[in-house]
């Protein structure tokens, strides 16, 4: 029988490894790293990515559903960010730094 501590173990490396499957993907990552300059709204981010709407909002979605970012309206803007809480890398925390980019993960 596994221990309580090995399953824990097994679930974080688990997350972690659905986080960096979601963040495979190039528009996904780009959209990560952006943020980690500062919040952005879709407008802005479909520019600087050079891809139409509903496709950058496509990856939002997926984002925002695994917690990697937030969203807060302003108005009749939504506006992203960074999840800094943790979001799905429950257990450990993660880290993206904007040009040069950087990616570090604590506590797995």
């Amino acid at each position: 029988m596994a221990s309580k501590s090995s399953i824990s173990e097994a679930q974080a490396l688990e997350n972690l490894c659905q986080l960096f499957h979601l963040l495979s993907d190039r528009t996904r990552l780009q959209i990560v790293m952006l943020l980690a300059g500062g919040e952005r709204n879709v407008t802005s981010l479909c520019k600087d990515l050079k891809l139409p709407q509903p496709t950058v909002s496509h990856h939002l979605g997926l984002l925002r559903m695994n917690r990697v970012i937030i969203n807060k309206r302003h108005g009749k803007q939504v506006i992203y960010a960074l999840d800094n809480t943790g979001g799905r890398a429950s257990g450990g925390k993660i880290r993206f730094n904007s040009p040069p980019f950087s990616v570090t993960v604590e506590g797995y």
